[in-house]
């Protein structure tokens, strides 16, 4: 199984089995990296304006595996393990989020022997990584909701509907017009 550099599990063997389509790619099949960051990678900018900014994978003899700025990094919106929906607390400023980004492969040393590898993310939940990093939990073993995730998820879930409910201006603020709270809101 692959290792992060300090050495704790990431849950998989290949972590191109897990990846998805290129972050620099563009709807029409170029690379946005050559386009955009030229400065960065001069050599690689010129080979890709050459070929039109065709991106290196669109070659049929050729994979993502192929292209030194290959990345692949979760939208973060479900769990890969468990299937747990993120649900995110807009003015909760010191609420955690359910799902994190878990990294498969890093971008620069890989525990191969320094060789540079491409940044490969998926979406665990808090409970999920940790299972991952801290035994032999895979990220693709079938697995539910652990029962704290589930109440986690059903907690901002209840308080996400109560923000929907309807409460007349005389509610929220007393029939004199002072800004007092009623005992319904938070």
């Amino acid at each position: 199984m692959e290792k992060t550099p300090t050495g704790t599990p990431v849950g998989v063997d290949d972590p191109y089995d897990h990846a998805g389509v290129c972050d620099h790619l563009t709807g029409d099949g170029r690379c946005r990296f050559a386009l955009d960051r030229a400065g960065d990678d001069p050599e690689f900018a010129a080979a890709r304006r050459a070929d039109d900014y065709a991106c290196v994978a669109a070659d049929e003899d050729a994979s993502f595996r192929d292209c030194p700025h290959y990345r692949s990094t979760t939208d973060g919106r479900e769990c890969v393990r468990c299937g747990l929906e993120e649900v995110r607390m807009a003015h909760e400023a010191g609420e955690r989020a359910l799902l994190e980004e878990h990294h498969l492969s890093y971008g620069e040393a890989a525990s191969d022997g320094g060789v540079p590898s491409h940044e490969i993310t998926v979406a665990l939940c808090r409970w999920c990584h940790t299972k991952v990093h801290k035994s032999f939990a895979r990220v693709d073993d079938d697995a539910s909701p652990d029962p704290e995730a589930f109440a986690a998820r059903e907690a901002r879930r209840s308080r996400e509907r109560a923000e929907f409910g309807f409460s007349s201006a005389a509610e929220r603020y007393g029939a004199d017009g002072e800004n007092e709270r009623t005992d319904g809101e938070r």
